[in-house]
């Protein structure tokens, strides 16, 4: 009997070093050497200190900067430790009044055409991306809070914009804090 748990036993140890230690570390290794920035949480530094992540979205409520999508994570949105959708379905009355109320203010505000992104939170709750149509939107109220030309603001958010992998996979898209980032980058010395 011992005969044969010995070997059992001892290619459990050797495999669980090899796969469960060894590879993984090696993996991680790497990674941390090939992609610093992203194993290390996509971090964005400003001043010596972390601001956010451009994998995870933040609240921007000033009218000088572009809004990111609504959020469903935690009480007030964005809470990162709260991630995730509402759980609410196309028939929810509660969505429905949510949707109906911020269409409505954007309405009042002056908007049109509204993306579905102004409207809907992602499935996380955190999603630092929106559609280059809700930027586009935003546009008039940033460049009258920061008392700039409107061409001037339009062109900060066509710069940002995140073209699809290869031309034809995703969607174009922008990443609020690396735009608001931008825009007080090029804005700055103005009233802005």
């Amino acid at each position: 009997m011992l005969a044969i748990i010995r070997p059992a036993v001892t290619l459990l140890l050797i495999f669980t070093g090899l796969t469960g230690i060894a590879y993984p570390l090696l993996v991680t290794g790497i990674a941390q050497i090939a992609m610093s920035a992203k194993t290390g949480g996509s971090l964005i530094q400003k001043d010596g200190r972390v601001i956010g992540s451009t994998l995870i979205g933040q609240p921007f409520t000033s009218d000088r900067y572009i809004q990111g999508r609504p959020s469903a994570a935690g009480e007030k949105g964005y809470d990162a430790a709260a991630s995730s959708g509402s759980n609410l379905g196309p028939l929810s009355k509660k969505l429905g009044d949510r949707v109906t109320t911020d269409v409505a203010a954007l309405r009042e505000a002056g908007a049109t055409l509204i993306p579905a992104d102004a409207v809907s939170a992602s499935a996380s709750g955190l999603d630092p991306h929106i559609s280059p149509a809700f930027a586009a939107m935003q546009v008039e109220r940033v460049a009258r809070a920061r008392n700039v030309s409107l061409d001037r603001v339009r062109a900060i958010v066509d710069q940002n914009i995140e073209h699809p992998f290869l031309g034809i996979i995703g969607e174009p898209r922008i990443n609020v804090l690396l735009l608001n980032l931008s825009l007080d980058a090029a804005l700055r010395g103005t009233n802005g």
